[in-house]
């Protein structure tokens, strides 16, 4: 039997009153590998910092019985100072040697060269792929996919979960459910799990109207027996047994009653099953103030980008179709963000169409300094009906409570949210995103998605997650030795 490596029993963990977390029992085992998956703010961190012993549970006992490594989500240090890594682990992952603030491809990879470079029972692991480039999200999955021990990942990116993961945990509402297989078999079971519950819906509903039907029927028939009742009083006063047949009537009228009586209570005895609420498909429309006709709205012509006399781009020509989604894929520091940033404020060698209205999602954390709700926000930047904009703000998984939120307290994760709302629904008609796939949970990934599908505009974007990419952009350019390379989706 494998030796367990963690024990997790009767756990709550609360905050302001609310559980967060209510856990009867989850153990660890000596080569499990499992993914968790679940909402943003739903305790997928703080469920690796119980486990890793940097949090304490309000309620029961976490045990851990292995060494391990734990890979959170913070900022590590700002240089390469007094920090015991690999030298061959430091050149593998091309890792620069120099004072300046890290990047954070070079944050991520410096974080995963200290973790190898020892050996542990376990590794506790919290989105490892965090702005590494396809390069390093393959070292990543060299190390981990013969790694000899239990391995316990967050991550969004879904082909990384799908490589390394026979397990997932899923947090939803405090409660975590155990599902066998990788990130792929999990949604298939969802989706098996939905069907099963649409079936149940439609059996229950059946069954209520069924009911519903013969308790109404009941009802006219005692209705029927009530009248026929008054008539045959008035009709059978001279009759010496009029005794008899009203006691007839009034026994069979209570009988009507007892079974109606009867099938309401069966109905309030019915297992209520609701309906799988499904995401409406969105739609985005653009104003005719907004269209554009250039069939290239945005160009480059031999342009060279040059950051702090390090050449990114050498004389690139390039031409972006009006209406395409467009992906830009290279390594870490090659100039992707920088080549975004360039086109966004219509730089040297750059033509932009003169009706182009671009909205810029930035590599950054986003912070909101009015006091308007997260509804009012989108309303007073937006032309679209207050049913479209509430219905965007909850596939993003803004709902109830969630649209009165001032904006200026929103977390980090909620703000990345609240921002791609506002760009997709805004007045623009060219969309700038870098990593708009990075802290987003799977539910969010997916929404971005579909919104991007929808999208009547033009996209350029920077991304890592090589799934998203296959799933959203009709060209792709890639990055390479100064050069940007058109390559297959």
């Amino acid at each position: 039997m494998e030796k367990i490596c963690f024990e997790i029993e009767q756990v709550e963990m609360t905050y302001m009153d609310k559980v967060i977390l209510n856990i009867e029992r989850l153990a660890v085992h000596q080569l499990d590998r499992i993914g968790v998956v679940g909402g943003n703010g739903q305790g997928k961190s703080t469920l690796l910092k119980l486990i890793a012993g940097q949090i304490q549970p309000t309620a029961g006992k976490v045990k851990r019985f292995a060494e391990f490594g734990y890979l959170e989500q913070v900022e590590p240090p700002q240089s390469n100072e007094s920090i015991e890594v690999d030298g061959a682990l430091l050149s593998k992952l091309a890792i620069p040697q120099h004072d300046q603030p890290w990047s954070g491809g070079e944050q991520t990879r410096l974080k995963l060269a200290q973790m190898f470079t020892h050996y542990h029972e376990v590794l506790l692991l919290d989105e490892p792929t965090t702005h590494l480039d396809q390069e390093g999200i393959t070292f990543l999955l060299d190390e981990l996919r013969y790694y000899y021990g239990a391995l316990v990942l967050i991550s969004h990116d879904r082909a990384v979960l799908d490589e390394l993961v026979t397990t997932i945990w899923e947090i939803h509402q405090g409660e975590v459910r155990v599902y066998s297989g990788n990130y792929s078999d999990y949604q298939a079971q969802k989706r098996l799990e939905r069907e099963q519950q649409n079936q149940a819906h439609e059996q229950f509903s059946k069954e209520k109207r069924r009911l519903e039907l013969a308790a109404r029927e009941k009802m006219k028939k005692a209705e029927k027996i009530t009248q026929a009742g008054s008539m045959s009083k008035k009709e059978s006063k001279a009759k010496t047994n009029r005794m008899v047949e009203t006691k007839s009537k009034g026994t069979s009228q209570k009988a009507v009653h007892r079974a109606a009586k009867a099938i309401e209570q069966r109905m309030q005895q019915l297992h209520e099953v609701k309906a799988v609420q499904e995401d409406r498909p969105m739609i985005f429309r653009q104003p005719k103030t907004l269209e554009l006709h250039n069939r290239f709205p945005i160009m480059a012509d031999r342009l060279t980008l040059e950051v702090d006399g390090n050449i990114l781009l050498e004389d690139v020509s390039f031409q972006i179709p009006l209406k395409q989604k467009i992906a830009i894929t290279g390594a870490n520091g090659s100039g992707k963000s920088t080549l975004l940033n360039h086109v966004f404020h219509a730089g040297d060698q750059i033509t932009m169409s003169p009706k182009a209205k671009l909205g810029y999602f930035q590599q950054m954390s986003y912070r909101f300094t009015t006091k308007e709700t997260v509804l009012q926000f989108l309303k007073n930047r937006s032309e679209y009906e207050e049913s479209e904009l509430r219905s965007a703000l909850h596939a993003m998984q803004f709902s109830g409570n969630d649209l009165l939120k001032n904006v200026g307290t929103l977390s980090g994760g909620e703000a990345i949210r609240l921002q791609l709302c506002h760009l997709f629904l805004g007045q623009y008609n060219i969309l700038l995103l870098d990593e708009p796939t990075n802290f987003l949970d799977m539910h969010a990934l997916e929404a971005l998605e579909r919104f991007i599908k929808a999208y009547e505009g033009t996209i350029l974007y920077v991304s890592h997650d090589q799934r998203f990419v296959e799933n959203t952009a009709d060209q792709q350019f890639q990055i390479t030795e100064r050069q940007l390379i058109q390559v297959s989706v």
